[in-house]
């Protein structure tokens, strides 16, 4: 290692794993990067390597010579690095690692991406709690949690994403409005209509909700809500419409709404979010085991 200064752990993971799969796309989903920054990494290591690791083309990846002989040194050194963190966090991290996750995003997601843990990290203590509309980043921002369960635009620098699932917009609406009958309805149909809003404390993310970027005036805002419950109470009575996700159509179905697919938005994102230089050893293991988990195929 010493002999190349500027190698990192991750560089040799994404050399590992791709001298496995030999092939970009299975690895990149992988490691959960792109093929373009996979494909970045690997020329980086090579050039602080000074020798080719991989020969490739267009319909195939093949391991060098070098890249060959040096890919099982690399796993063995692997291997016992992981060996090292999972021995340090049983012996110095025993503080709990703490989960947020927004409202309307978490309960059956955090189910699967926590699959397993339990058996896995059987010394860790896993806390959750649910964070509402007037803290998007569920617990992030403030630090009351390690890892977070949210739905991006959420604006945190330092902070690492990995999306686990996506929605597409839909209009959530009394069920008496002049547009509930229809089958789908585009977002400038909607703009002039009294709109149901997240508290002002949530900022950007609050302005991503009533489509600010698609408007050409400021909208009319009926009411603030920090829940899911607030806000279809409001619409029930007809006091404005909402934009929410397609998910909400089965878990806030109720008397008196009615949910409209919403055809030219851009999809929402439900992504795990965190900031490295937060977490201890346990954390990122316990976050290295839920990316695992993760089924959404972009």
């Amino acid at each position: 290692m010493s002999s190349f200064p500027g190698i990192t752990l991750r560089l040799l993971r994404y050399f590992a794993v791709l001298g496995t799969e030999l092939n970009y796309r299975h690895a990149a989903e992988q490691l959960f990067i792109t093929q373009p920054a996979l494909s970045g990494a690997i020329q980086k290591l090579e050039r602080l390597v000074g020798e080719r690791l991989f020969d490739r083309n267009t319909r195939s990846v093949a391991l060098t010579d070098i890249g060959s002989q040096w890919l099982p040194h690399v796993q063995r050194a692997l291997a016992e690095v992981d060996a090292a963190l999972d021995a340090g966090a049983m012996l110095v991290d025993d503080a709990p690692v703490r989960i947020g996750y927004l409202i309307g995003t978490g309960a059956d997601l955090l189910f699967d991406l926590l699959e397993g843990a339990e058996h896995a990290f059987p010394g860790v203590t896993i806390e959750t709690q649910e964070f509402d509309f007037t803290d998007p980043s569920a617990g992030l921002a403030s630090g009351a949690v390690d890892i977070a369960l949210l739905r991006p635009p959420v604006d945190l620098p330092g902070i690492e994403y990995a999306v686990v699932d996506e929605e597409s917009w839909v209009a959530c609406l009394p069920r008496n409005h002049r547009l509930a009958s229809r089958g789908e309805l585009r977002i400038e149909e909607l703009l002039d209509e009294p709109i149901v809003v997240a508290p002002e404390s949530a900022g950007g993310w609050r302005e991503y909700w009533y489509a600010a970027d698609a408007r050409r005036e400021p909208p009319i805002i009926a009411a603030e809500a920090a829940t899911y419950e607030e806000e279809t109470t409001y619409v029930s009575r007809g006091v404005g419409l909402s934009f929410t996700t397609s998910s909400m159509v089965r878990l806030y179905d109720r008397p008196g709404v009615t949910f409209v697919p919403i055809i030219d938005r851009p999809v929402s994102y439900t992504a795990l979010a965190w900031a490295p230089e937060r977490i201890g050893l346990s954390t990122e293991r316990l976050l290295e085991h839920m990316r695992r988990h993760v089924t959404y195929q972009p």
